[in-house]
């Protein structure tokens, strides 16, 4: 199959993609003048209001003597906060992701009798169409999970007897389908990957009904389908702490969005996904693992806080790594001191990280954690405090548990499908009109030429 390139025209291609960004520049100082919230953001970072939800809570400020003020960041699913919620689950010594799916969806804890009956529903929905792997994930390998996920949902359209059904009932049923085959779709799309693009050996096992959403991730994976308990209990709770984050991140709101207009759950969830891939959005933990790939490279002394600190402010400077003037993991559109997922996450990678011998590695990541903040406020005006973030140190965990780099975002839409789920249900719910905001033309009038006396 010949790749879709064209290279022979690129020069031609690069003068009209001159002559566009000429002609579609718009003056900065045109948004302060007209009042335009960037990124729907106010100066001080403050979100623009554009919906309800009753799905999770954000906390970033306190209020103290009449004034908000920033304090550590707090999220709940539900209005449980998700700190309870994980440690009831590690007390109990048990996987929680199913349980916490059900919150989402149906806005209550279940009880044991409810909780299993979900569970065996799941397990039920674990299943792709007959041939679906083989004619439609093996036979067009990509080498971006993301999109070869967002083909498969689409394809999955097709096999729905129903498939532009809006009603509760038949967007709850696609939903819990699509909650229950992500871990295939990424799974085996990876392996699709590995094997006709990388000439690497061919693993398609099957989804064993007795295990959790973690096991299920790690069978598939391995080749061996071995894993240990602490391995996937670390693994479940970082998917408990991917799956829902307030509806106002990019890919939720996209999901509100698109599920306004009326469309289909596989669209939506496609759009969605097409969202999460960004390396703004979900796409952020891979990037963040590479700066530490290459970080681990340049400095040779992991101990050494003076190299550290000057690779961190060359980052900064844009002279390493991938010279954008980022330091991957740190800084969050909404927390200011702390980011909670990050702060329980923390916990479990570094208990991860002394059984698997990845200590030093963890103390390097901590190290940069601790000097980048003061590094980046030397360097940058900053309205509001910098904090590492659930990405930071998502990355390493994935690489501990030897998931590859490609399925590191898949697995954050693994989780999140979750609530995209719960959000588009809500938004069919609740709202009657299609989402569309304003923009203001800053065009003017031109006359109109004939085209031989252009």
């Amino acid at each position: 199959m010949e790749n879709w390139n064209y290279s022979d025209i690129l020069p031609e291609i690069n003068v009209l993609a001159e002559k566009m960004i000429d002609n579609s520049r718009i003056d900065p100082e045109l948004y302060k003048k007209y009042n335009v919230k960037r990124g729907l953001r106010d100066l001080d970072g403050k979100g623009v209001l554009t919906g309800l939800t009753d799905i999770s809570t954000i906390k970033q400020n306190k209020l103290v003597d009449g004034k908000l003020v920033p304090c550590d960041g707090e999220l709940y699913y539900r209005g449980y906060n998700v700190n309870d919620i994980v440690k009831g689950i590690m007390s109990d010594n048990r996987f929680g992701f199913e349980e916490v799916v059900y919150l989402l969806l149906f806005g209550t804890m279940p009880d044991k009798d409810e909780l299993e009956s979900f569970k065996k529903l799941l397990v039920l929905y674990r299943t792709l169409p007959q041939n679906f792997v083989r004619d439609v994930i093996l036979k067009a390998p990509s080498e971006d999970m993301m999109n070869s996920i967002a083909r498969s949902v689409l394809t999955l359209f097709c096999y729905d007897s129903n498939p532009n059904d809006t009603s509760i009932n038949n967007v709850l049923r696609q939903c819990v389908q699509l909650i229950s085959v992500f871990p295939l779709l990424s799974v085996y799309g990876y392996h699709a990957f590995n094997h006709y693009l990388r000439d690497k050996s061919l693993y398609i096992h099957r989804a064993e009904p007795t295990m959790s959403t973690a096991e299920v991730i790690l069978s598939l994976l391995r080749p061996d389908r071995k894993y240990t308990e602490l391995e996937a209990k670390v693994l479940d709770m970082a998917l408990i702490l991917h799956m829902e984050h307030g509806g106002g991140n990019n890919s939720t709101f996209t999901t509100h969005v698109v599920t306004s207009s009326g469309t289909d759950t596989y669209s939506a969830i496609a759009a969605a996904l097409a969202s999460l891939k960004g390396p703004k959005h979900g796409g952020a933990n891979v990037k963040v693992f590479e700066m530490f790939e290459d970080m681990k490279q340049n400095i040779s002394d992991w101990k050494d806080e003076d190299a550290i600190a000057d690779y961190l402010e060359r980052l900064l400077d844009k002279k390493a790594f991938d010279r954008k003037g980022l330091i991957y993991g740190m800084g969050h559109a909404v927390y200011t001191i702390s980011d909670p997922r990050q702060r329980i996450l923390k916990g479990a990678v570094q208990q991860l990280a002394e059984v698997e011998g990845y200590s030093n590695e963890f103390e390097l990541y901590a190290v940069v954690e601790r000097l980048a903040p003061e590094i980046i406020g030397k360097k940058r005006k900053i309205y509001k405090g910098v904090a590492s973030n659930v990405d930071f140190y998502s990355g390493l965990l994935y690489s501990m548990l030897n998931i590859p780099c490609e399925l590191y975002t898949p697995l954050f839409a693994t989780a999140r499908i979750a609530g995209w789920s719960a959000h588009r249900l809500e938004e069919l719910n609740n709202a009657g009109k299609i989402i569309r905001p304003a923009y203001m033309s800053i065009s003017t009038p031109k006359e109109y030429v004939s085209l031989d006396k252009r």
